[in-house]
C-alpha cells in the first residue's frame, strides 16, 4: 500500500504533466511558472522557446523584504504578483500564459495570478 504522502506526490506530478503538456511560452507571452512552499512563494516568466526566464519574483525579493511583515501568506502572494506584472511591464510584456504546475487554482496561486491580472497583466 502507497503512503499518504507519495500519493500526493503521485497526483502532483501526473497534475504537472497534464497542466505543463498543454501551455507554453515565448517571448512576447512568456509562461508564469509558480512555485510554493510553506513559507515563501516563487514566480517566474519562461520563454520555453529560448530556455530562459524573462523576469522573477518572489518572497525573498529585496522590494518585498521590509513589506510583508504581518501580512497572511495570501495577501504576500498578491505582492508578489503585483511585483512579477511590474517586471514584465517594464520589459514591454502585456500577455502571459499562467502555469499552476502541480498546485491548484486556489489561495496563494490563485491570489498570485489576480493580482497580476489587477496590475494590468493579461493572463
Amino acid at each position: 500500500m502507497i503512503g499518504k504522502t507519495k500519493k500526493i506526490k503521485k497526483i502532483r506530478e501526473k497534475r504537472k504533466k497534464r497542466v505543463r503538456g498543454k501551455i507554453s511560452g515565448t517571448s512576447d507571452y512568456p509562461r508564469i511558472a509558480v512555485f510554493r512552499s510553506t513559507s515563501h512563494i516563487y514566480a517566474q516568466a519562461v520563454d520555453d522557446d529560448a530556455g530562459q526566464t524573462v523576469a522573477s519574483a518572489s518572497t525573498l525579493s529585496k522590494e518585498l523584504k521590509g513589506k510583508l511583515g504581518g501580512m497572511k501568506k495570501t495577501q504576500v502572494a498578491a505582492e508578489v504578483g503585483k511585483l512579477l506584472a511590474k517586471r514584465l511591464k517594464d520589459k514591454n510584456i502585456q500577455k502571459a500564459v499562467f502555469d499552476r504546475g502541480a498546485f491548484l487554482y486556489h489561495g496563494r496561486v490563485k491570489a498570485l495570478a489576480e493580482a497580476a491580472k489587477e496590475a494590468g497583466l493579461k493572463i
